[in-house]
């Protein structure tokens, strides 16, 4: 996908700040941070979303969240708690055609989300 902006910063294309990294997934500060903690955790392979997930993507979606855990230990956040978010589509403000996982903390949540 040479035009997703999630795989050129996978392959060091284009710059961010890296939090942690695992073998199939790499996890980034956003940079419209929406909690005091805001982390991006990404697949190193291309999907679009979530609706595309299919079997064959076996062992992502866990890698995603078990690397989300581990931000959540490195940013002080795990044992306060912390808010995984994953967006699929337009109405749900998906604004990068990449499967992605925001990890959000550092302050109290509300809900409904606003």
């Amino acid at each position: 996908m040479s035009e997703c902006l999630f795989c050129k910063i996978v392959a060091g294309e284009i710059p961010a700040t890296p939090v942690s990294e695992s073998e199939s997934a790499l996890a980034i500060r956003d940079i419209e941070p929406q909690a005091p903690v805001h982390v991006l955790v990404i697949p190193k392979t291309h999907v679009t979303s979530a609706d595309d997930v299919t079997s064959q993507h076996a062992g992502i979606v866990d890698e995603l969240v078990l690397l989300a855990q581990r931000v959540a230990e490195l940013e002080g956040v795990r044992e306060s708690g912390y808010r995984l978010v994953m967006n699929v589509g337009p109405d749900a403000q998906m604004s990068v055609a990449h499967l992605h996982l925001h990890v959000l903390g550092g302050r109290k949540m509300q809900w409904p989300p606003g």
